[in-house]
């Protein structure tokens, strides 16, 4: 039986209808969606999917990096996919585990997939590094501005308001107020 493995990274951003039906158009009768990073190990649907598979079952992607993008993992998911019997098909990239040269291309693939990983990470810090350069500070905005923690800090002190007054006033978490007072 032939079994199908959709995946994404972000759920608002992405779908998997070009995956989706790429894999029924080979034939697959059975597909596991998921949403989660190609890098992560526990992705619910891959274990359910892993499972479920038989002697003689058929493992078929879109594309490898929906697999996995470490090639350590998938080199993991081969090992799996071997003690169980089953074989691996990548539609893109044309590989076909059930025989000698698409086991070795697969490894092949594999290492530029987590070699393509590491370039975008390398990338992003970067980036990242250099907003910091240029001042602009990364994270969440700070609900209050100084002028306000500093109106908080003196009232609490004073006794004139509650920290719970606070939070109110300035329409933030009472644990917001908690942790300004903290610092």
């Amino acid at each position: 039986m032939q079994i199908g493995y959709a995946r994404v990274s972000k759920q608002h951003d992405q779908d998997t209808a070009a995956q989706l039906r790429a894999l029924k158009e080979s034939g697959v009768g059975r597909v596991f969606t998921e949403h989660a990073s190609g890098g992560r190990w526990d992705r619910p649907e891959l274990h359910r999917m892993l499972d479920q598979l038989r002697p003689g079952d058929l493992v078929v992607v879109w594309k490898l990096d929906r697999l996995s993008r470490s090639l350590k993992d998938l080199l993991h998911l081969m090992e799996l996919l071997g003690e169980r019997e089953a074989g691996f098909r990548s539609l893109t990239e044309a590989i076909d585990t059930t025989t000698p040269a698409g086991r070795m291309m697969m490894q092949m693939v594999g290492a530029f997939a987590e070699f393509e990983r590491a370039m975008i990470r390398e990338r992003t810090l970067a980036g990242l590094e250099q907003a910091r350069s240029e001042g602009r500070v990364s994270g969440r905005r700070r609900k209050l501005l100084p002028h306000q923690e500093q109106d908080i800090r003196e009232s609490v002190q004073a006794g004139r308001r509650t920290a719970a007054q606070c939070a109110r006033l300035f329409g933030v978490h009472p644990s917001t107020i908690t942790r300004l007072l903290q610092r």
